[in-house]
C-alpha cells in the first residue's frame, strides 16, 4: 500500500511549524477561579514520558486513530489515552512510544512508521513531560491487550473527532475546584485532559492537511 498522504504532509510541518499551545488549549480544562493559574512549563525535577498516536486507514482510505481505556490498577486509572509511559534505561523518546505501544497493546514496533513528534505538552499534576509522537500504519493492526494496564482499545475516525458534534463542554469539580471541562464525546467515558489537548493539536494539522488539499 503506498504512503497516506497525510503521512507526506506531517513529514513536512515537522520541518516548518506546528500549532502547538494554542491548539492544545483548546481542550484545556479552564477554571472558574481566575486566580487559578495552572503551570504549564516543565520544571527541573519533570520526569520525560512520550506517547504514540497511533494512525491508520481503512478500505477507504480514511484515517483512524487508536486509543485505550487504562484499568483501574494503573495512573490515571479509567480514563481514555494513548499508549506511553516514561522514558527508561537511556532510550529515546521515540523508543519509549514504541516500547509502550508494543506492551500495551502487542502491535510490532516493526509496523509502525514514526516521522516524528509534535508539540511537547507538561502535565503538571503527575510532573511529567510528555512528547507525542504520530505513527502510521499500512493498516489496522491486529492488537493484544495487556490486561493489567489496557481494559480496552478502540478506533475513531479523524473527520468524526474534527466534528464539532463530537466535542462537549460541562462543569466539573476537580481537586475541589470548578472547571469548564471540554471533551470528546466519542465513548462511555469522556475523552479529556492530557489526551484531548495533545489531539487538539493533531487534528488541528489534519484540518491544515484537508484545507491545503481541498478535501474540505
Amino acid at each position: 500500500m503506498s504512503q497516506h498522504s497525510f503521512l507526506t504532509y506531517i513529514e513536512q510541518r515537522l520541518r516548518s511549524d506546528l500549532p502547538g499551545r494554542e491548539a492544545q488549549f483548546k481542550m484545556s480544562p479552564k477554571p472558574l477561579d481566575p486566580d487559578i493559574v495552572l503551570p504549564v512549563q516543565k520544571t527541573t525535577t519533570s520526569t520525560p514520558s512520550s506517547v504514540l498516536i497511533p494512525l491508520f486507514p481503512d478500505a477507504n482510505h480514511e484515517l483512524h486513530i487508536i486509543f485505550t481505556l487504562r484499568t483501574n490498577r494503573i495512573r490515571h486509572a479509567g480514563q481514555i489515552s494513548f499508549p506511553g509511559g516514561r522514558n527508561e534505561n537511556n532510550e529515546t523518546l521515540k523508543q519509549t512510544a514504541l516500547r509502550e505501544t508494543e506492551e500495551e497493546i502487542g502491535v510490532d514496533q516493526r509496523l509502525v512508521t514514526v516521522p516524528g513528534s509534535i508539540t511537547p505538552f507538561y502535565l503538571h499534576r503527575t510532573d511529567n513531560q510528555i512528547t507525542p509522537f504520530v505513527g502510521f500504519m499500512s493498516q489496522k493492526p491486529e492488537m493484544t491487550l495487556n490486561p493489567y494496564e489496557v481494559e480496552e482499545a478502540f478506533t475513531c475516525s479523524l473527520n468524526k473527532l474534527c466534528s464539532d458534534q463530537s466535542v462537549i463542554c460541562e462543569k466539573w469539580t476537580l481537586n475541589n475546584s470548578a472547571f469548564h471541562v471540554p471533551y470528546w464525546d466519542i465513548h462511555r467515558v469522556p475523552l479529556w485532559g492530557a489526551t484531548a489537548m495533545i489531539l487538539s493539536e493533531l487534528l488541528e494539522l489534519y484540518r491544515d492537511f484537508l484545507s491545503e488539499n481541498n478535501f474540505g
